[in-house]
């Protein structure tokens, strides 16, 4: 697999970035509430026969969570909102863990 483009690498959403919705901007803001640094995300893809398959990772706080899913490359967004999803559900998940422990 070739290794991840890093979030500095130029995509084809970047530039407007309509598909940067809810699960982005929550992730976004529960780091900025707590703090941390901003979310830094990679793409990576997968050769797959004759086609190039296309997913996400974001990094907080220096833990990568990555997304679901596969996309096509003309759904980078998609798989950058899925990688949200997931991040936000382990912070959530580990926040109520951690609050029903006090």
């Amino acid at each position: 697999m070739p290794p991840p483009l890093g979030p500095s690498a130029p995509m084809a959403l970047e530039q407007s970035d309509p598909v940067k919705t809810r699960w982005q901007r929550s992730l976004e803001d529960y780091c900025q509430k707590q703090m941390w640094s901003p979310p830094i995300w990679n793409i990576i893809s997968d050769r797959r026969g004759g086609r190039t398959a296309w997913s996400a990772t974001v990094v907080i706080g220096g833990v990568p969570v990555s997304a679901r899913y596969w996309y096509d490359g003309d759904y980078l967004g998609n798989a950058k909102e899925d990688a949200a999803e997931v991040a936000l559900g382990l912070l959530h998940k580990n926040t109520s863990q951690a609050t029903q422990s006090v």
